[in-house]
């Protein structure tokens, strides 16, 4: 960390930059002997990143920045804050602090946050940030954070774990014995030191692959921010043994759609129909979830496909998703393809169809955009259909 980054006319150069062209502004001369050109660039670089993911950050006064890729990879304030409405107590440990998002919205519902973080340079922005943040109650460790939870005699309300992929797991499948921290290798030790584990994980990870290396997992909670999922939390309690609740979210600007359903129960049985007056597409939270035949059953819709997920009813409903009228349904076939939709301008979504967009869009000269919403999926009959939508 370099802290003549921080002096007053450096600071003043990069805030008034945050809006050049990166590429640009790199082939221009450095007008700071004191500072390396890169460092400054990279500054103006990931400042400008956190604007819209990282407010707090963006406007507090003399906050230190790491690279990018640390602030592309950092959770974003919302994510941070859902997090943190998760859990509850007087102390946190987190194991692998990084930047420090997470820990920031920790430290204003626990009286003690521990930031373990093995790179030093890291640890020391994060503690610097901390401070012009007045965040008090905030430690942070340098080194190895299984060293630390052992050498810190205390037991945690919460331990917070944000494993990283093993830089030779590029490629394979994405297992939690393939980051580090090795989560499943050293479960049974966090264990001796809190009642209590948060895990954070790429949208990546297999619901059904990290359930076969966890133990004593009571919830799944799948974050999407307007509609992108972002990523799994995985709520972890000592010695519970019952049933798992997975929890899809997606954090809107102005609201939150929340389904929960309970993994692996074969009770939740789905309804088929042909398409009706309305079609519902779930959002991206619930589709990650796998949990359609849920869907159907909580909110009696039916299901267009076994396969097809997307579901349908003649009255409208609020759903956690988008909603359409369907205008007009009919069988994918050359001449109603010719009449409806040849050399038109239509919103194209597949679902459980054969032919990609850009086929459909190629071969039958279809433009993107307008107010048409065009599905094209497979029926209850096995049959490729195409339905008309106007968007609710």
């Amino acid at each position: 960390m370099n802290s003549k980054i921080l002096d007053p006319d450096i600071q003043l150069f990069i805030n008034n930059n945050l809006d050049k062209n990166i590429a640009q502004l790199a082939l221009q001369k450095n007008p700071f002997d004191s500072v390396d050109w890169i460092q400054i660039i990279n500054q103006i670089e990931a400042k400008a990143k956190a604007k819209d993911k990282l407010p707090t950050w963006f406007s507090t006064a003399l906050i230190y920045y790491p690279s990018k890729i640390s602030v592309e990879q950092t959770s974003s304030e919302k994510t941070a804050a859902y997090k943190a409405s998760l859990t509850h107590g007087t102390s946190l440990i987190d194991l692998t602090g990084g930047f420090g998002v997470d820990d920031y919205y920790f430290s204003k519902t626990f009286k003690d946050v521990a930031h373990c973080e093995i790179n030093t340079e890291l640890s020391q922005i994060a503690k610097h940030n901390f401070n012009q943040l007045n965040c008090n109650s905030i430690t942070c460790f340098s080194g190895d954070s299984n060293e630390t939870l052992k050498n810190i005699n205390k037991n945690w309300d919460w331990i917070y774990i944000d494993p990283s992929r093993r830089n030779d797991a590029k490629g394979k499948v994405f297992m939690l014995k393939d980051c580090l921290p090795n989560v499943p290798e050293n479960l049974d030790f966090y264990f001796q030191k809190t009642n209590s584990i948060l895990i954070k994980t790429a949208p990546l990870l297999d619901i059904t692959a990290g359930l076969s290396e966890l133990k004593c997992v009571k919830s799944i909670h799948i974050v999407a921010l307007e509609n992108e999922v972002k990523e799994l939390l995985w709520e972890l309690h000592k010695e519970y043994s019952g049933v798992t609740t997975i929890k899809s979210v997606n954090l809107n600007k102005n609201e939150i759609e929340n389904f929960d359903f309970v993994w692996n129960d074969n009770s939740q049985i789905a309804t088929y129909s042909e398409p009706q007056k309305y079609l519902y597409e779930a959002n991206s939270a619930i589709m990650k979830s796998g949990g359609f035949d849920a869907v159907s059953a909580f909110y009696k819709v039916n299901k267009l496909h076994k396969h097809s997920h997307l579901y349908t009813s003649n009255e409208q409903i609020p759903f956690p998703g988008r909603t359409f009228h369907i205008r007009k349904s009919f069988p994918y076939s050359k001449n109603e393809m010719k009449i409806q939709l040849e050399n038109k301008k239509a919103n194209i979504t597949i679902r459980n169809f054969p032919d990609t967009v850009e086929k459909i869009r190629k071969k039958w000269k279809i433009k993107d955009g307008g107010d048409t919403y065009c599905f094209f999926t497979i029926d209850e009959n096995n049959d490729k259909i195409v339905l008309l939508c106007d968007k609710i």
